[in-house]
C-alpha cells in the first residue's frame, strides 16, 4: 500500500514537474512577442502624426495604468485562481495587441494601450503560480530559472521585430505576431494539467503525525522527479470548473473552492480585503528597498548610450554591442540564483545585502570609469548582482507577506516598480543637467539608502524570524 502511495506521490510531482517547464515556455513567449514591439512604439506613434509631447504623453499611458492595476490583477489571482486570472490577461493582452496591429490613429492606438496596461500582469501571475508549486528553500531556484528564460525571450524579441520592420507595413505584422503568440500561451495554459497542479502545504499539526513516517520516505523519490520535498507540497487537485483560493487556517494553509463567476461584490471584497491586508502590514522597508534600487538602476541605464557617446565617443552600434552583452549576462545569471542562495544556506536577507551592497559600488565604479574597459567589466558584474537582487527582493516579500497572497505581493511590488520607471525619467532629466554622469551618481546615493536601510531592518528580521521559529 505504502508503495502505491509513493508512486501516486512521484507522479503527480512529476506532471507538477512539466507545469513548471510550461510555464517557463509561456514566459519565454510572453517577452519574446512584447520585445518585438516595444522598439518599435514611439517610431509608430510618432509615423501618426504625434508631437514629441504628445508622444510622451501617450507613452506614458502603460506604465501609469500598470502602477494601478498591478496590485489588484495580481489579488484577483488570489481570489479566483491562477488559471483563470493568467487565461483573462493572455486574452485581453492579445486583444490589446490585436487592435495595436490595426492602429491608424493616435486614439486606436491609445484605446489598444488600455488593455494591454490593465491587464499585461501575466509573468507576474506566472511568478506567483511557480511559488505556489515549490518549496521556500527552492523558489529562488525556480524563479531564477523562470527569469533567465523570460530575459532570452526579451533578447531575441527585437530581433525578429527589427526584421519585420524592414518590410512593407513591418509594424502591424509584428503588432499581429505578438497577438497570436499571447493567444497561442494562453491555449498552453488552458492546457495544463492543472489537476496535477500541488498547491497545498502540510498541516503540521498532531492530527498528522501518523502519516508523516510515510511522507518521508517518499520524500526523497518525489525531490529526485520534481521541486518537492517532504515538509512542503500535499496533492490538491485543482479541478477544471473551479479554482481554489486560500484562507489562513492554525496549523497550516487550507484552501476553499470560489467560482469565477461569483458575484462581482464578493470578488471586489475579496480583492480589497488582500491589498488592505499587504497595505497594513509591517513591510514598508521591502517595499522601499525595492524603490530604492529600482530607480538607481534605471538611472545607471538612463542615459547609457549618450554617456558613451560623450564619455568615450563610442559609436550608437558600438553601445549597442554592450547593451546586448550585459542583457544576455543577464539572462545566463538567472541560473546562478540557485547556487548562489544554496551557498548562503537560503539566507535571503544577507544575500540581498551583499548585492545590493555590490550593486551599488558597481554603479559608482561605472560612473567614475576612466575608460571603456572598466565600464565593461562593470556591466558584466552588474548585470549579474541585478538579476540575484530582483530574485532575493521577490523572496523575502513572499516570506514575509506569506504565499497565501502571493499575486498580491508579486502584484503589489510591481508596482512599487511601476512608480520608479515614472520618477527615474524625471530625475535622469535633472541630473543630466550637471554631468552625463549625474544620473548614475544619484543612483550611487539611492543604492546606498537601501544599504543602510538594510543594514537597519535586518537585525529586526533576523529577531522576527527566530522568534517565529521558537513558538513553532
Amino acid at each position: 500500500m505504502n508503495d502505491q502511495k509513493c508512486s501516486t506521490l512521484i507522479e503527480k510531482a512529476r506532471g507538477r514537474t512539466s507545469i513548471i517547464q510550461c510555464i517557463y515556455v509561456v514566459g519565454f513567449m510572453d517577452l519574446f512577442g512584447v520585445s518585438m514591439i516595444i522598439p518599435l512604439l514611439s517610431h509608430h506613434v510618432k509615423a501618426l502624426g504625434a508631437s514629441p509631447t504628445v508622444a510622451g504623453i501617450v507613452g506614458s499611458t502603460y506604465g501609469i495604468l500598470q502602477l494601478f492595476s498591478s496590485t489588484i490583477v495580481g489579488s484577483w489571482s488570489d481570489v479566483v485562481g491562477r488559471r483563470y486570472a493568467l487565461l483573462t490577461c493572455l486574452l485581453l493582452s492579445a486583444l490589446g495587441y490585436g487592435l495595436l496591429g490595426m492602429s491608424t490613429s493616435i486614439a486606436l492606438f491609445v484605446l489598444a494601450r488600455i488593455p494591454v496596461g490593465l491587464f499585461k500582469h501575466s509573468l507576474s501571475i506566472c511568478r506567483a503560480l511557480l511559488s505556489d508549486l515549490v518549496s521556500e528553500s527552492e523558489r529562488p531556484l525556480v524563479m531564477g530559472h523562470f527569469n533567465a528564460a523570460s530575459s532570452v525571450g526579451f533578447i531575441l524579441g527585437p530581433v525578429v521585430g527589427g526584421y519585420l520592420t524592414e518590410h512593407e507595413g513591418g509594424f502591424y505584422t509584428s503588432s499581429f505576431t505578438c497577438a497570436a503568440i499571447f493567444l497561442i500561451n494562453a491555449g498552453l495554459v488552458w492546457m495544463l494539467p492543472w489537476s496535477e497542479v500541488l498547491i497545498h502545504r502540510y498541516d503540521t499539526n498532531s492530527s498528522h503525525s501518523t502519516s508523516k513516517g510515510h511522507h518521508e520516505n517518499c520524500s526523497k523519490s518525489v525531490h529526485n522527479g520534481s521541486h518537492a520535498n517532504s515538509h512542503q507540497p500535499v496533492l490538491a487537485a485543482e479541478t477544471d470548473p473551479r479554482s481554489r483560493a486560500p484562507v489562513r487556517h492554525r496549523g497550516g494553509l487550507r484552501w476553499r473552492e470560489v467560482s469565477l463567476l461569483q458575484p462581482a461584490w464578493r470578488q471586489l471584497s475579496s480583492v480589497g480585503s488582500k491589498i488592505h491586508m499587504v497595505a497594513s502590514s509591517d513591510m514598508w522597508d521591502l517595499f522601499l528597498v525595492r524603490l530604492l534600487m529600482a530607480i538607481a538602476i534605471m538611472l545607471y541605464y538612463s542615459n547609457f548610450s549618450l554617456a558613451m557617446e560623450e564619455r568615450f565617443s563610442l559609436k550608437p552600434k558600438v553601445t549597442g554591442y554592450l547593451i546586448s552583452y550585459s542583457s544576455t549576462l543577464g539572462a545566463l545569471a538567472g541560473f546562478l540564483v540557485g547556487p548562489v542562495t544554496q551557498l548562503y544556506g537560503n539566507n535571503m536577507p544577507a544575500l540581498l545585502l551583499h548585492s545590493t551592497v555590490l550593486t551599488c559600488s558597481l554603479i559608482l565604479l561605472y560612473a567614475a570609469a576612466p575608460s571603456v574597459w572598466q565600464v565593461l567589466l562593470t556591466s558584466t558584474f552588474f548585470a549579474i548582482s541585478t538579476t540575484i537582487g530582483r530574485t532575493c527582493i521577490t523572496d523575502l516579500e513572499l516570506q514575509r507577506g506569506g504565499v497565501q497572497a502571493s499575486g498580491t505581493l508579486i502584484g503589489a511590488g510591481q508596482s512599487v516598480t511601476a512608480i520608479g520607471r515614472v520618477l527615474a525619467p524625471l530625475l535622469s532629466g535633472l541630473a543630466q543637467e550637471f554631468s552625463p554622469c549625474g544620473p548614475p551618481s544619484l543612483g550611487v546615493v539611492l543604492a546606498l539608502a537601501a544599504v543602510g536601510l538594510l543594514l537597519t531592518r535586518i537585525p529586526k528580521w533576523d529577531r522576527r524570524r527566530m522568534t517565529k521559529i521558537a513558538k513553532l
